[in-house]
């Protein structure tokens, strides 16, 4: 069978196994762009995974002032937990210390749902007795008082059971700067797909993991057969010629949305080619115990 290639990168025929999420969206508005950024990449710290950050968050897309409901600057937040339980004190818990305490925040709904997380339904307590609620156009706000003014948030969000976890593409290639060029590119790309994040840093894992360990109680350890060190060592899955791996994970509201961002992240990592020092894209997965969702690289290649 020959290769499936694009522009002189070899596509591997492989899957990538991804599993069922709960998420949301949230919308963070303040008085300039800068302050929602500063509050979103605050609320969306220490998200990278559910392994040991108990949520997977990160920013969508930066709103303009005509499209939040205050007519501010506007960031919109998704956050992903493996439970709807999991996913409400995540959000209790950095809503209420990062945006809440945010100079100038607002807090809105992004999502539509017939399930619904509480927001100012559960931070309207911070308020002391002094908080109001609002009824407008059938949506109910609190406006809790705080020491610049007034934080204005959403009763509630909508939540989705429909969410996609772990879609995945390893790049490999001859030196760690293609390969981060590359997965660089790649981000940006998948940045402009709506209902996605890449949640680790930057969009990118250098430490990608499989499951166990030698050690005990050691969930999760390093992907030894792609670690260029290890080549002479373990049973690998690099060639001779590969010198770094990096991995882009991608969470979604939908199966079709991570879908469309793997697919946008392939052409993208190819897109300068073999001669720029990537050779090949491939895929992570457990053969399919991992998780219902798979994502096969040659069907999203075209």
């Amino acid at each position: 069978m020959p290769e499936l290639k694009v522009k002189g990168v070899t596509i591997i025929e492989t899957f990538a196994e991804a599993f069922p999420m709960v998420g949301t969206r949230i919308i963070i508005t303040a008085p300039t762009m800068e302050w929602a950024e500063i509050s979103a990449r605050t609320m969306t710290g220490f998200a990278t995974s559910v392994i040991a950050c108990g949520a997977e968050a990160g920013i969508e897309r930066r709103l303009g002032r005509n499209e939040t409901l205050d007519g501010r600057p506007g960031v919109a937040v998704l956050l992903f937990t493996m439970d709807a339980n999991k996913l409400q004190t995540q959000l209790r818990n950095r809503v209420g210390q990062c945006v809440l305490t945010s100079p100038g925040s607002a807090c809105f709904a992004g999502l539509e749902g017939e399930k619904k997380l509480k927001l100012g339904a559960s931070l309207r307590f911070f308020g002391d007795g002094w908080q109001v609620s609002k009824l407008i156009g059938g949506r109910r706000f609190w406006r809790i008082p705080v020491m610049d003014g007034e934080f204005v948030c959403e009763a509630t969000t909508g939540l989705t059971k429909k969410a996609v976890g772990g879609g995945n593409l390893l790049v490999l290639g001859k030196s760690h700067a293609s390969v981060l060029a590359a997965c660089t590119r790649a981000v940006k790309a998948i940045a402009e797909v709506p209902d996605v994040i890449t949640p680790f840093p930057g969009g990118i894992v250098r430490s990608g993991s499989k499951v166990g360990s030698k050690y005990k109680g050691q969930i999760a350890s390093t992907n030894d057969a792609y670690c260029p060190s290890l080549k002479g060592a373990v049973k690998t899955e690099l060639p001779l010629s590969v010198e770094a791996v990096m991995e882009i994970v991608i969470d979604g509201l939908t199966f079709d949305a991570v879908h469309e961002a793997m697919h946008v992240g392939i052409h993208a990592i190819a897109r300068g080619g073999a001669k720029e020092g990537v050779t090949h894209i491939t895929a992570g997965n457990y053969g399919g115990n991992l998780g219902p969702h798979h994502f096969h690289l040659k069907e999203i290649v075209g």
